[in-house]
Formats: C-alpha cells, sequence, structure tokens
C-alpha cells in the first residue's frame, strides 16, 4: 500500500474536526481497520494533532471506551489514546489486575513482552460492537512510543492496563482482536452479562471447552 500524502491525510482529518462532537466509529468489514496505520511523521500541524487527539477523547468517552486507535475513525495513522477511570468490582478488579490508568495518548507506539507470564479474559472492542471475547495477552509490557509534543516515552504495564495497551496498538497494525480470540468464547454482550461476566474465566472454560 502506498503511503497517503500528507495532504491527503489532512482531508481525512480536516472534516472530522470541523464536525465537532465525536466521530463515527468503524466497524469490522472497513478496509482501514486492516491495514497497517503510516508512522506519523508530522502530517498534521500541532494544533490539529492536539484537536484530533481531543476529538479521539471525547469520542471513547462517548462510546464509552478505554483505548481508541486513529484507525477506528478512519484515520490510518500510528496514533492511540488510552484512559481507564471505570469503577469495576473490587473482586473483578483483583483477579484482572484491573488499576485505573490516566489519561494518555500514544504516537508510533510499539510494544514488547516483559517475562512470559500471559493472561485470559474477556475484552470486548469498539469496532466489533455488541460481543466479548476471551484473548490470551502478556501480562506484562513494555510501550515505547512517542508523545503528542513528539519527546520519547517508554512505559511498563501490567495487567488490566497492559490488555488495553496491547489492543489498542494492534489495532495500528491492522489487528483485531477477533484475530487472537479463543473463537468459541465469543458471546453477545446481554449473553456475556448473563453467564460469563464472572472475575475469572474458569466457568466459560469448562462449559464452552474452550
Amino acid at each position: 500500500m502506498h503511503a497517503l500524502h500528507h495532504s491527503a491525510i489532512r482531508n481525512l482529518v480536516l472534516p472530522l474536526l470541523e464536525a465537532g462532537g465525536t466521530a463515527p466509529i468503524l466497524q469490522l468489514g472497513h478496509p482501514v481497520l486492516r491495514r497497517p496505520a503510516e508512522p506519523f511523521d508530522g502530517q498534521l500541524d500541532d494544533a490539529e494533532l492536539a484537536a484530533l487527539l481531543e476529538l479521539m477523547r471525547r469520542t471513547m468517552h462517548a462510546a464509552p471506551g478505554v483505548g481508541l486507535a486513529a484507525p477506528q475513525i478512519g484515520v490510518p495513522l500510528r496514533i492511540a489514546v488510552l484512559e481507564d477511570g471505570f469503577a469495576a468490582d473490587p473482586e473483578v478488579a483483583a483477579v484482572r489486575e484491573r488499576t485505573p490508568l490516566p489519561y494518555f495518548a500514544v504516537i508510533n507506539p510499539r510494544y514488547a513482552p516483559i517475562g512470559t507470564e500471559t493472561a485470559s479474559f474477556y475484552e470486548g472492542c469498539l469496532s466489533f460492537a455488541g460481543f466479548q471475547g476471551v484473548v490470551e495477552r502478556h501480562r506484562t509490557v513494555r510501550l515505547d512510543y512517542r508523545r503528542a509534543d513528539g519527546s520519547p516515552a517508554t512505559g511498563q504495564f501490567t495487567g488490566w492496563p497492559a490488555r488495553i495497551v496491547q489492543h489498542e496498538t494492534d489495532h495500528l497494525d491492522g489487528t483485531l482482536y477477533l484475530d487472537k480470540v479463543l473463537t468459541r468464547s465469543l458471546a453477545g454482550d446481554a449473553e456475556y452479562r448473563e453467564y460469563w461476566a464472572q472475575p475469572e474465566i474458569g466457568r466459560a472454560r469448562a462449559e464452552l471447552g474452550i
């Protein structure tokens, strides 16, 4: 795939910014979700980038979700926003290692596992609305990225924050959680809440054969 000219990127972004409010979230089947996003290298000026990040954050909050990658709103750039401030049930939070993740934006992120431990839990995706599925992910990862001001940053994430980091960075490579899901675990949102919303996935493993 040929890289889009800077003007082509701006032509995608500016109408979204001018529309105000929130951006439509693309759903599974849209080709932009399957294409590796382009590294950000100045396609937008500082003000446009700041406005795009704010639009993505508003859209993520409104959905609601805990992360949003630029391709999910039709912008093929390696940019994502992450934030988890949801109040989880204490038992669920403990088992899933779900701790608050303050808002931050990542530019050109790459992650790598730290150690060999993995964790398997249900997760969902704003671009595959209405479903949940079990995904095995690295328990701890290192994330290298650039901040919105261009400065380099590195972070280490464990548990649920590590899951969010991996999920959103995967989007930028054209990968959705559906590509990694244990397919027998897939459940509609209502069915997930009724049958499989326990802190651990032991019941789902036993009854669904995963």
